[in-house]
């Protein structure tokens, strides 16, 4: 994938897709010291970037091709996004989900008119019946991170938020198998290569972690957590590449971390955002990345967050509190 593909992504996807706002926040600057600049992608048609990547891949699909239908994993966001592309081209999707994705993400794949299959503990298990399932049936797999139109769709957020805020200094960019991640280092670097892109990750799926730094497993055997949309066994094969070549740093962060920046968007910023969303949040606010002073661009990848679980969600940032007032 090449800077050329994000740009004619962008061109591709520019009539039915959300710009989505930047905002800022005084008192989130005062926390971190930095200049935040939040880009809301929980704003998003289907309250995440993941539409992106669908629908550019959905749109360079060829006709012979579409006719198969398609069938797709997803820990949720990229279900929604492949359903509600999928519905514009009159293809027939079929997706399979974890057993445990929240019953909101299910529900909104459904509404768009996909088949929903839930299999497995997590997106491997998902990803593996997915494949079964295209070897069974002929249908098109549409990947959620290992794909370059998928990348190239992504990476038109960061387009955007150059757009929106020329005075950007750092990205804090989400990863899970590293689609937005690709997508925007390889959009930023080859525009601007002084920003700094740095990748955050789940500490209890550090896949991308670990072949960054050629530290512990590139496959993991188990991953879980309150952030869902990035527990991913294994970083892509495509997408790493990338990754490796123009990212700048990746760091990871905590359950109890990510609960306290969901809980601090919600009751500071009115926003209720899901875990994989408030990850780049978490890593600003925990003091691990050298931002003071800095334009930092911190991607809120989505909002599709499931209400039941803010209860425990609120509990582990109270956790998180009383472990820094303790240090």
């Amino acid at each position: 994938m090449q800077l050329v593909d994000v740009l004619e992504a962008m061109r591709c996807l520019g009539p039915f897709i959300h710009e989505t706002p930047m905002i800022e926040s005084t008192t989130f600057d005062r926390l971190t010291g930095a200049h935040l600049h939040f880009k809301l992608e929980n704003f998003q048609r289907t309250g995440s970037f993941k539409l992106r990547g669908a629908l550019n891949k959905m749109m360079h699909l060829p006709v012979e091709q579409a006719a198969r239908g398609i069938v797709a994993a997803s820990a949720g966001n990229h279900a929604q996004g492949v359903a509600l592309s999928a519905s514009k081209r009159g293809i027939k999707a079929k997706i399979f989900m974890p057993a445990a994705t929240p019953k909101a993400k299910v529900q909104a794949t459904e509404a768009y008119g996909a088949d929903v299959v839930l299999v497995g503990d997590s997106y491997q298990e998902s990803y593996e019946a997915a494949a079964a399932d295209r070897l069974a049936s002929g249908a098109v797999f549409v990947h959620a991170f290992d794909d370059f139109e998928v990348m190239a769709g992504q990476g038109t957020v960061a387009l955007e938020m150059l757009q929106q805020c020329p005075d950007l200094e750092t990205v804090l960019v989400p990863i899970g198998g590293g689609g937005l991640a690709a997508g925007t280092a390889t959009y930023l670097k080859n525009i601007r290569p002084d920003i700094r892109v740095i990748g955050v990750q789940s500490e209890r799926a550090p896949s991308m972690f670990n072949l960054f730094y050629h530290t512990g497993p590139a496959k993991l055997e188990h991953v879980g957590g309150i952030a869902e949309g990035i527990l991913v066994k294994e970083a892509g094969r495509k997408t790493f590449p990338l990754i490796a070549r123009f990212l700048d740093e990746v760091v990871t962060v905590s359950d109890s971390e990510i609960a306290r920046a969901i809980v601090l968007m919600l009751e500071r910023g009115k926003l209720f955002v899901e875990g994989a969303g408030a990850a780049a949040f978490a890593a600003a606010l925990s003091g691990r990345i050298d931002i003071r002073g800095r334009h930092v661009g911190v991607m809120v990848s989505g909002g599709n967050a499931d209400l039941e679980n803010l209860p425990e969600i609120k509990k582990m940032a109270e956790g998180c509190e009383r472990a820094g007032l303790a240090e």
